[in-house]
């Protein structure tokens, strides 16, 4: 089955869901619903989640059952995820969130255009297919995935095409950690606009 020929707007492929801490960027720390999406067709080779690309493999859930489980938690934000997440239309799966009193945040590479009522766009741009024109101004948190040297130059690139207001983070690929953190380190010192980001629910082993 392909993404396109699932009707979006009322059930969406589902590969997991969970309430944890959201361990990385802007928000981290705070308690938060994901939702993870599956469907991708950005191809990261470091992906830690490559069975979230195929959609067809994941169960549909309706808007409805992903809205009364995550309003039975005591949660006030809900990020949506994946895969690639915009794969989907999600204008009425934030709508009905939103209406349920929940913050929306959403983690995408941009790769397609935006759908969905969003109360902060985390951008992670990705080289292996790259983030539409008219997302880039309306991201509230670019945060790049730092593989190797030649990213430092790859970010900045994007920083320049970002709103004023956009935070900026440097965030160590998790398997190259030992040998980026470091470099990430000695960028953030000489230019200060940028922030860190680690991956902290790996090491406080929650998902």
């Amino acid at each position: 089955m392909n993404t396109k020929e699932i009707d979006t707007s009322t059930r969406l492929p589902v590969m997991e869901h969970f309430y944890t801490l959201q361990g990385e960027g802007y928000h981290q720390g705070r308690a938060a619903y994901f939702i993870r999406l599956g469907g991708c067709d950005v191809g990261c080779i470091w992906c830690d989640v490559k069975e979230s690309w195929d959609a067809a493999a994941h169960p549909l859930m309706t808007i409805d059952q992903l809205v009364s489980t995550v309003t039975k938690t005591p949660t006030g934000l809900v990020v949506i995820t994946g895969g690639e997440p915009l794969m989907h239309n999600l204008d009425i799966l934030t709508a009905a969130f939103q209406e349920a009193g929940i913050d929306t945040n959403i983690e995408t590479s941009g790769a397609h255009p935006l759908s969905g009522h969003w109360d902060w766009i985390c951008l992670s741009p990705k080289k292996f297919k790259p983030p539409l024109p008219d997302t880039l101004p309306l991201a509230n948190e670019l945060k790049v995935v730092v593989f190797n040297k030649s990213d430092f130059d790859w970010a900045e690139q994007y920083a320049s095409q970002v709103s004023t207001a956009c935070k900026l983070y440097l965030q160590p690929e998790w398997d190259k950690a030992a040998l980026v953190t470091p470099l990430i380190i000695d960028y953030i010192k000489a230019n200060p606009k940028w922030e860190l980001s680690l991956q902290i629910h790996k090491y406080i082993n929650v998902p």
